[in-house]
């Protein structure tokens, strides 16, 4: 739910779209509004849930500091029976949100104005809030008030501000002493486009076409950047050395949330212990056995009835120990603990949110994987710690590598919480095995393969100003991140979930490495329903099944729709791009998928294709 800073409710949205779509610093398009979602300090967290992900939490303060202290679902209001009141207090409850942009547009005298003129009145409808809207109150044109619209032109810049875009300064060409002077926004065609429109002083005739706002142009035609955040109400205190870039309202690249995930995966085999790691948010505030006592007294430990408080505490301060020591670890390598967890595959750590069932790898395979495992129940919890603009963290390899100026803050002072939320799925995880990953490591043919995957590496991190020897994946990595996009596409055809809902999580390390080797792949998917999904993925999973899968995946790698340009695409030729033999007819996943942006992928590797000089490359060559 959304609400204006009048505490009128204006819209709704899901909770995941909080942290991928609408998060803090996004511009929300409303039937009659434009809103930015303001930042944490504006927050009102009565009404939030704390999540308990310890793993997750580390990794965040990690990221942002340790003021961190929880992660909280957005607020919501309590569910109610049968009609709600809509006088009722509980449906203010909401995320804050603002008018912008504050221009706005008359559709029928084409006034251009900010909403601070006190020419546009907000006239708000408490039965419905989609509804709510501004009118120009004096518009000589019309028998009633027009809805005026927003001004659909901005400006952002890389250090990711955003502000309105600066009418006065453009028309007039710079700095001029005609302030607070009538503007008009004018189109003269019908195709919408920058060169149909144009901007007019009706005090002393200026006038400019909207296409001197973008491009080369520009860059040359509109002033330095403010160092504004509007959802945080203030501006950076050293300014900001960026040029200003026009965007429309509603542009892609005006936001990309930067976001953290986890999955929830059990360390405990007694009952006890998994029921204080579930409870764990709340069995951490028990400072002493009387806190302990008090809890059950106002029915907090209400699954803990057969247990005593001694034996409650006893496993409460072995937990507290035990997670001291390991926190610093987690919060570096998030993803080590979920491998040894999947590759030991161990039934008896199984529990409500978290549940695998061994099967056999599929039949003419067993070579190639070690096992496989059905993921009938996981939980995923994720996090929003920051976004950018213009350039998408996609544009990076790692989270941590994201320049500190170009990480956008999601409150004025350093976060004591951050958005979260909590999603139930289910899953396919697949070992490779290292004995065949080793021998396919080895070939000769592979050495010339590796050395122009670390040039193409390293070039693309020059080209962005990145340490060119770091974070580099290997080619072990390259050949599971396209196996898993082979197969997720393929997957969606019969899953019952779209290309979208499926996601990747892939488990790389050498023998070299820390806590290595690995060498898996996990494709799920999650809802934020409590039952999470409806076990569409893993029906696939069956040796016959999944083997029938994999027959038809590797097959539609071997050729391309755009063959012979696809197979022969190397990043040596472009340092804007790295990958290989991979595009959007045959590799490429929607962008909520993918953990590195289409980024380290190439079917050569997993099946000879038109480039027959690299056919003794691929790992399943004989299985064609």
């Amino acid at each position: 739910m959304a609400q204006a800073q009048t505490r009128n409710k204006v819209g709704e949205l899901r909770p995941s779209q909080i942290l991928f779509s609408a998060g803090i610093g996004s511009v929300i398009d409303l039937p009659n509004l434009s809103t930015m979602v303001m930042g944490l300090d504006d927050w009102d967290i009565t009404h939030t849930t704390e999540l308990g992900e310890e793993r997750l939490l580390a990794a965040v303060r990690r990221s942002l500091g340790y003021s961190v202290k929880r992660l909280l679902s957005p607020p919501l209001p309590p569910e109610s029976e049968g009609i709600s009141n809509l006088l009722d207090e509980s449906q203010r409850i909401g995320i804050p949100v603002s008018p912008f942009p504050t221009w706005m547009l008359c559709p029928n005298c084409r006034l251009l104005s900010p909403l601070q003129s006190g020419l546009f009145n907000l006239k708000t409808d408490r039965f419905r809030p989609d509804q709510n809207r501004y009118v120009h109150i004096n518009c000589l044109k019309g028998k009633y008030p027009p809805t005026v619209i927003p001004a659909r032109f901005l400006v952002a810049c890389k250090r990711g501000h955003l502000d309105d875009f600066p009418w006065y300064y453009f028309v007039h060409r710079g700095q001029s002493t005609c302030h607070n002077s009538e503007i008009h926004l004018f189109e003269y065609g019908v195709s919408g486009s920058a060169t149909d429109i144009e901007v007019k002083c009706f005090t002393c005739r200026a006038n400019r076409r909207m296409s001197d706002a973008f491009g080369e142009l520009g860059k040359k035609n509109l002033p330095q950047c403010r160092g504004r955040h509007v959802h945080l109400r203030n501006f950076d205190d050293d300014g900001c050395d960026q040029q200003m870039i026009g965007i429309s309202l509603g542009a892609s690249n005006s936001w990309f949330p930067i976001t953290l995930s986890a999955l929830s995966i059990p360390t405990a085999v007694d009952k006890l212990a998994q029921l204080v790691e579930k409870h764990w948010t709340v069995l951490e505030k028990a400072v002493s056995l009387e806190v302990l006592a008090a809890f059950r007294q106002i029915g907090q430990l209400k699954e803990f009835a057969k247990y005593s408080d001694a034996e409650l505490w006893a496993q409460i301060q072995q937990k507290r120990s035990a997670t001291s020591d390991k926190e610093d670890d987690e919060a570096k390598d998030i993803k080590t603990p979920e491998w040894q967890v999947f590759s030991n595959a161990d039934s008896s750590l199984n529990s409500a949110d978290f549940w695998l069932t061994p099967v056999a790898p599929p039949k003419g395979y067993e070579s190639y994987f070690s096992h496989v495992l059905l993921v009938e129940r996981l939980r995923e919890v994720r996090a929003l710690v920051g976004f950018t603009r213009i350039e998408s963290p996609g544009d990076f390899v790692e989270t941590g590598e994201i320049p500190q100026n170009s990480w956008a803050p999601l409150s004025r002072q350093e976060p004591k919480w951050v958005p979260a939320t909590e999603v139930r799925g289910e899953g396919l995880f697949i070992q490779f095995s290292e004995q065949a990953i080793a021998q396919w490591e080895a070939l000769p043919q592979l050495k010339e393969y590796k050395k122009q995957t670390v040039e193409a590496h390293q070039r693309w991190r020059t080209a962005r100003s990145l340490d060119p020897n770091a974070n580099y994946p290997g080619v072990r990595y390259i050949l599971l991140h396209s196996f898993a996009h082979a197969l997720m596409r393929q997957l969606a055809i019969e899953c019952g979930y779209t290309a979208a809902s499926l996601r990747e999580r892939i488990y790389s390390k050498s023998p070299h490495d820390d806590n290595g080797p690995m060498a898996g792949v996990l494709i799920y998917t999650s809802a934020p329903d409590s039952e999470g999904t409806l076990g569409g993925l893993v029906s696939l999973g069956e040796p016959a099944t999944l083997g029938r899968h994999i027959d038809q995946a590797l097959e539609q790698m071997r050729l391309c729709t755009s063959d012979p340009l696809c197979a022969e695409h190397s990043p040596l030729q472009n340092p804007n791009v790295l990958h290989w033999a991979a595009c959007h007819a045959c590799l490429f996943s929607p962008e909520t998928s993918c953990e590195r942006g289409n980024k380290y992928l190439d079917r050569t590797l997993l099946i000879p294709t038109l480039k027959s000089e690299l056919a003794q490359l691929a790992f399943f060559k004989d299985m064609m």
